[in-house]
């Protein structure tokens, strides 16, 4: 008998754990993640397109690639997460897939700044669907031995997807403006990045009907904590998506615990209004602090509603002090690699007069294949390092920043193009390599049952550190260097030097995860015991 039969008590199900069948399904949603970034990514490269077209700032086109996406990314992640965690995660993802590829090629009709933006939010809903289904699949579906190296795997489409985009974006531009060098001669009037939009969106409905045909695992079964389905999935999952929903989560939160509920929640949303006025009072983009305010109201009212609802669920991941320094730490390193990759190709287009098709061409190759080697190579040490160090996957967290920081500033200071790529492939591989180690330490935390909730929560805060303030910021630094007589090439790259502090805060959290990891991981059953979750059938 293998281990993992053992480990599964040879429970129907049991044969599909590493298995070719489990591989392809983890290659199946690979191509998903692939199209995920592919939708997300573009519009870096179409990024002084747009601008120009739309006459738009760099915060501006910040926001759209980054806020506009990521709060409504991060705030449906939070119902469809907990739908995750109770229906069939293939399905969810197919359906997902579907709703953002439709949005992103409704991008390419887009003819307004608003328009644009309110499609962004389309993309963000849809594509909430697919990460934390798939994390709780694949946790499924492979034993937790292998568990970071198979999740790093999957997470490569991340920079397979980024430079895809990139590459697609800048080619399908090329080739449009060589077609249609007269504007109006060009089908329905588009201009080349519409129909970049177009390009990208429309093939990923069919890759829906392809992840449609993959088998659901049984939850649980890959380390004998078979999870039984759930009698009443849509109405479990009701109020999580009322209570991430302003005004009815009031009513929401009535339900679950009465008038000191709301008080506490009006509280709370004081505080937040207050602190998102001063941020507004600093740095006046309001489409931009609304927007995230309302992100962060909307993750605090959940977060008391999960602590009234399902308490067991919020005392595994809230109170266990590794989860909640690790769900800082990690994503923190997210606010420097979402930054520098949405402004590395007009950073090469403006300091280095690269043409938007060779910076499409050249950064979305060095992230899809450097991405592709570091993930995977960082999840494999993660791996076979956990064997002898239960912090091994904090110690390759901490890693990163010393690693990729010369390469970064490199990329930045590089006196030539040639220079410039060739320090941004090198920090393409190692500035990932943090991501399996992150997400099979959010999964190895908390019960099966509670997988797809703890992972939509990570990727809300890798969202609103890293997707909503990296790109922003780092776009309202430059424009507010532009201001003051910097040129836009000068200004960027001082924007994105000052990105780099967030290594810094990254590390402090990391290392206070160092404390307490190893005894959070090896009492997790025991701790679930005590909070009153059944033991394992």
């Amino acid at each position: 008998m293998s281990d993992n039969n053992k480990l599964a008590g040879e429970r129907p199900g049991a044969e599909l754990v590493n298995s070719k069948y489990a591989r392809y399904v983890l290659f199946v949603l690979i191509i998903v993640y692939v199209f995920n970034f592919i939708d997300r990514q573009i519009i870096s490269i179409l990024a002084e397109e747009i601008k120009a077209d739309l006459g738009i700032g760099d915060a501006e086109i910040g926001f759209l690639y980054g806020t506009a996406f990521a709060i409504f990314y991060a705030v449906f992640g939070i119902p469809l997460g907990k739908l995750a965690d109770v229906w069939n995660r293939k399905s969810l993802i197919a359906i997902g897939l579907s709703f953002w590829s439709l949005m992103t090629a409704l991008s390419g009709f887009a003819k307004s700044y608003p328009a644009l933006a309110a499609c962004r939010f389309g993309v963000g809903v849809g594509e909430a669907s697919a990460t934390p289904a798939a994390f709780s699949m694949l946790s499924d579906y492979f034993s937790p031995k292998v568990r970071a190296t198979v999740l790093a795997i999957y997470s490569s489409g991340i920079y397979i997807g980024a430079g895809v985009g990139l590459f697609l974006g800048g080619a399908v531009v090329e080739a449009w403006y060589a077609w249609y060098p007269d504007p109006a001669a060009a089908p329905l009037g588009l201009k080349p990045w519409q129909a970049a939009f177009l390009t990208v969106g429309l093939p990923g409905i069919l890759v829906a009907v392809w992840v449609w045909t993959i088998r659901e695992p049984i939850r649980g079964i890959s380390e004998g904590l078979v999870t039984p389905a759930h009698p009443q999935p849509f109405k479990a999952t009701q109020n999580t998506l009322f209570s991430v929903l302003p005004g009815l989560s009031l009513w929401t939160l009535f339900q679950a615990g009465g008038v000191r509920a709301v008080l506490n929640n009006l509280l709370l949303l004081a505080v937040v209004v207050a602190l998102f006025y001063g941020l507004y009072w600093v740095m006046p983009t309001a489409l931009q602090w609304i927007a995230l305010g309302t992100g962060v109201y909307i993750t605090v009212s959940w977060v008391q509603y999960l602590k009234l609802n399902d308490p067991a669920c919020f005392a595994m991941m809230f109170k266990s002090k590794a989860f909640v320094t690790v769900t800082i730490g990690f994503p923190a390193v997210s606010f420097v690699t979402y930054g520098i990759g949405f402004w590395s190709p007009p950073f090469m287009q403006r300091v280095h007069g690269e043409s938007i098709a060779d910076a499409g061409l050249f950064l979305g190759l060095g992230a899809a294949i450097g991405g592709f080697i570091g993930i995977v190579l960082g999840g494999f040490l993660a791996d076979a390092w956990k064997a002898r160090s239960a912090n091994a996957r904090i110690y390759i967290g901490l890693a990163i920043p010393v690693l990729s920081l010369p390469f970064a500033l490199g990329f930045l200071y590089a006196d030539n193009a040639v220079t410039a790529y060739i320090c941004s492939f090198v920090f393409s591989i190692l500035s990932p390599a943090w991501i399996g180690a992150a997400t099979s330490t959010i999964n190895d935390l908390v019960m099966p049952r509670m997988r797809a909730t703890a992972s939509a929560y990570y990727v809300l805060m890798n969202t609103f550190l890293g997707l909503a303030l990296g790109p922003y910021l780092m776009g309202q630094l430059s424009d507010l260097n532009m201001s003051s007589g910097m040129a836009p090439g000068a200004a960027l790259q001082s924007a994105v030097t000052w990105g780099l502090v967030a290594f810094a805060v990254s590390a402090v959290f990391l290392l206070a995860a160092l404390r307490y990891l190893a005894d959070d991981e090896a009492t997790r059953v025991e701790r679930a015991r005590a909070l009153g979750e059944p033991d394992p059938v």
